[in-house]
């Protein structure tokens, strides 16, 4: 009965995740969610588990943040079970809170261990699952709608998120606003007086600027006719700039984009790591006010001995620390505080650069404010009133740490009193036009977010980050956001259908809801199913209108039909199908009105005209480089996969059909020496630098380069049972004994071979996770004997040490 239910439960949790078998709308309530680990091959469940075993107590050292409480009962799930159970009412379960990694951080932690939150770990579940059901089923929907009309969209997702979508709404507002700027002409009235021998001094006019010409001239003639420029009044007046309020996580990443040009994802991780080494407390907090008890004289003693810093640091230790400005408290972590000294040798790169920014804004908050005396004179010219404002640093403060802040130098005002008078020298009109809006900065968008309350200092880089991996904006010079056509037009579609899908004020509604859930003021379920509720109903108003959003699409999108070029032929219609490259690459039979899939991420061309034994389709040859990996494969299988032990995207190098020339039945040749399920396959089109390649993850293996010729054998290796390999090379260029050409041999176990072979990475795949050793699967796709009647190769253990050897 148990098998069942689990058997069941697989089949529906399959069901839903794939994108063909199931409505959009159904996500909303009836598909089931899981939590997966977010790289299984960490087995991190299993080494807690194994860890947790027989112990009495658990203290969680997580992250101090929501997200870090959802963690500790992650955490909990996996454990507890495998922990001894506690004796009556003792209490088993801690949680440290800590700001930094430092011995007096740590210690203090121990000493006052609490209990870790539920309401805010309900309260990230409640976000995750809100973001996941609603993303998913507008995402599902409008990709398979568009991408199925449209060959140059150019973004292999057409993505819909709760977050990411006002984030996108930002940018393209401002878009249009540029766009609908209509310049209008002004005109400016400037005057210059003479002060000392060859030096004039620029006035300005009260009166800012005029829009219409005429007027403009009339106080040009009017003003010319003076002579002189009478002193009315001369003001002084001390004035101070403000020390910066300690520093948090969004204004850490608007200076980190304006000022380092670094975008925020990339500070983000950069800011981690720093804390992970002990460098910094804390990134993620949206405090700007030190705690009473937080020493700040310590942290400012670590960096005593820096070239940079170490004058301002000791004479602030010996003058007495300013306390820092109040700002805001948050109730989560201190803000962000350099915790060590560090070199620009130790951290490197941008690493060095976000560290000294961190440390030389802590050291400004415990600096004395700018301060500089401000002259302004006012002066009148005929019947005109003009102005001039000059500014003269009394004490530097804290701009001596954060220069890039300091007062500008300015040229110094005469010295003069009421009813001096000056000789004027230039009176003219200026004309000039108003300008349109800049696109939005990273730093500019950022604020907007946190303005509207989209997204949390934690979130926040991440949706910044997902509207670029999505190509709905390019990061210009400057780090400006610039809206490409595929996101003006899915904002303006938004705009169209339903505003409130792409207006920052329901995501900012359900973030107050979520907060409330996190101070226990909410209930968990209530607000997860009204939120869902409400955007069900968005969803099925947006399907039922999408038509709206598609007339926007047809003026900026070619239809599939158009797009691409001619490469292979159909085996329905035996007609030539399109190759469309922009992303998701694919191709389309306009005869048929079908669309295949296609490997992503490498380059596509027709395979020697050759095509499938089971459908007559042309073959193409897919390849990430010549670095990397290449293999054929059947347009209609990749999609529609012939055999049960077969899944969708497969290429010929898995593809288990018993005769075909291309398949992994004829071409495969022994377990991969890396992954659990792959099979080193030969690729047939690299000679003459011949490869064989992993079916599964990135493992090449050069072999007999400038062979004439190398083909796998129906016979097998009588110690490995992988396939003997039949090489031949040219008499000129042999490297076999005794002069021969041609030899058959096993490319694990045959010494004649094992000069001849190297192991590598696929250049364009991310590195294999080099770990586990469950048993061991062999090259045919099913237990016991491969297609073809050959058994499965076993796994070479000492030549496949020596060729794992290559990687370290």
């Amino acid at each position: 009965m148990k098998l069942a239910m689990h058997k069941g439960l697989l089949n529906a949790q399959r069901k839903y995740n794939n994108w063909d078998k199931v409505d959009p709308a159904e996500l909303f309530s009836k598909a089931p969610t899981e939590k997966k680990e977010a790289n299984p091959k960490l087995t991190m469940v299993k080494f807690l588990q194994v860890e947790g075993r027989g112990c009495d107590y658990i203290v969680l050292w997580l992250d101090c943040d929501k997200e870090g409480e959802n963690i500790c009962f992650e955490v909990l799930d996996s454990v507890i079970p495998v922990m001894n159970k506690p004796r009556g009412t003792e209490k088993t379960v801690y949680r440290a809170k800590f700001s930094s990694i430092t011995d007096t951080d740590i210690c203090n932690a121990m000493n006052s261990l609490g209990e870790p939150n539920r309401n805010e770990a309900l309260s990230v579940d409640a976000r995750q699952e809100l973001d996941l059901r609603i993303g998913c089923a507008f995402t599902r929907f409008q990709t398979k709608y568009f991408q199925g009309k449209y060959g140059n969209l150019d973004s292999s997702l057409i993505s819909f998120g709760p977050c990411q979508t006002p984030t996108l709404g930002f940018c393209v507002e401002r878009h249009d606003k540029i766009q609908s700027f209509k310049p209008e002409t002004y005109w400016v009235l400037q005057a210059k007086v003479n002060h000392e021998k060859e030096s004039s001094l620029t006035l300005e006019w009260d009166r800012v600027r005029v829009f219409d010409r005429e007027i403009a001239q009339m106080f040009l003639n009017i003003t010319k006719m003076a002579r002189e420029a009478k002193v009315e009044s001369v003001s002084k007046k001390e004035k101070a700039k403000q020390r910066p309020l300690a520093l948090n996580t969004v204004e850490m990443l608007r200076v980190a984009s304006a000022a380092l040009g670094m975008g925020p994802q990339h500070t983000m991780q950069i800011a981690e790591r720093l804390y992970t080494q002990g460098y910094i407390s804390y990134p993620r907090t949206e405090t700007t006010h030190y705690p009473e008890n937080f020493d700040l004289k310590e942290s400012l003693r670590q960096q005593t001995n820096n070239p940079y810093w170490a004058e301002t640091v000791k004479a602030l230790l010996s003058e007495g620390v300013n306390r820092p400005r109040k700002g805001h408290d948050a109730g989560d972590h201190p803000p962000i505080t350099p915790m060590r000294a560090a070199t620009e040798a130790e951290l490197g790169g941008d690493g060095w650069r976000l560290y000294e920014y961190i440390t030389r804004h802590f050291i400004a908050t415990l600096c004395a404010d700018c301060k500089y005396l401000q002259t302004t004179i006012s002066f009148i010219i005929g019947p005109e009133h003009f102005t001039c404002i000059g500014k003269m640093v009394i004490s530097p403060g804290f701009t001596d740490i954060m220069p890039w802040q300091s007062i500008p130098l300015e040229e110094s005002l005469p010295n003069c009193e009421k009813g001096d008078v000056f000789p004027v020298n230039e009176v003219k009109l200026l004309e000039k036009q108003t300008n349109p809006p800049d696109y939005l900065t990273e730093a500019e968008l950022i604020t907007l977010m946190e303005k509207h309350g989209i997204g949390t200092d934690a979130s926040i880089p991440v949706h910044i980050n997902n509207i670029c991996q999505r190509n709905y904006v390019t990061v210009e010079s400057g780090r400006r956001l610039k809206p490409t056509n595929l996101g003006i037009v899915l904002v303006h579609g938004y705009y169209k259908i339903d505003a409130e899908l792409v207006l920052p004020t329901i995501r900012s509604a359900v973030e107050k809801q979520l907060n409330l859930i996190a101070q226990g003021k909410a209930n968990y379920q209530q607000v997860l199913e009204h939120t869902l509720d409400i955007f069900k109903r968005k969803f099925h108003y947006f399907v039922d209108s999408i038509a709206g959003m598609d007339e926007l699409m047809e003026v900026s999108f070619s239809p599939l039909a158009a797009t691409g070029k001619p490469l292979s032929r159909c085996g329905k219609c035996h007609r030539f199908m399109k190759y469309i490259q922009a992303k998701p690459s694919r191709l389309h039979c306009s005869h048929c009105d079908e669309t295949y899939s296609l490997p992503q991420n490498g380059t596509i061309k027709l395979y020697k005209e050759l095509r499938c034994p089971l459908d007559d389709f042309e073959l193409v040859l897919w390849s990430s480089g010549s670095r990397g990996k290449s293999y054929p494969l059947c347009p209609y299988c990749y999609n529609h996969p012939p055999f049960r032990d077969m899944k969708k995207g497969m290429g010929c190098n898995e593809c288990t059909h018993p005769t075909c020339q291309h398949s992994l039945s004829m071409l495969g040749i022994g377990q991969c020496v890396e992954c659990e399920n792959g099979v080193l396959v030969l690729d047939p089109t690299s000679g003459p630098k011949w490869k064989m390649a992993c079916n599964k993850c990135n493992v090449i293996v050069h072999f007999f380069e400038n062979a004439h010729k190398v083909r796998v054998s129906p016979e097998t290796c009588e110690s490995c049972d992988a396939a003997l390999v039949d090489v031949d090379f040219n008499k000129a260029k042999s490297p076999l004994p005794g002069d021969e050409t041609q030899h058959s041999g096993c490319v694990f176990c045959d010494p004649v071979f094992q000069d001849l072979v190297e192991l590598k990475h696929a250049a364009t795949r991310h590195p294999m996770h080099r770990g586990g050793q469950g048993r061991r699967q062999g090259r045919g796709r099913g237990k016991g004997r491969r297609p073809g009647g050959r058994p499965n190769p076993k796994r070479p253990k000492d030549k496949m040490a020596a060729l794992a050897a290559y990687f370290v």
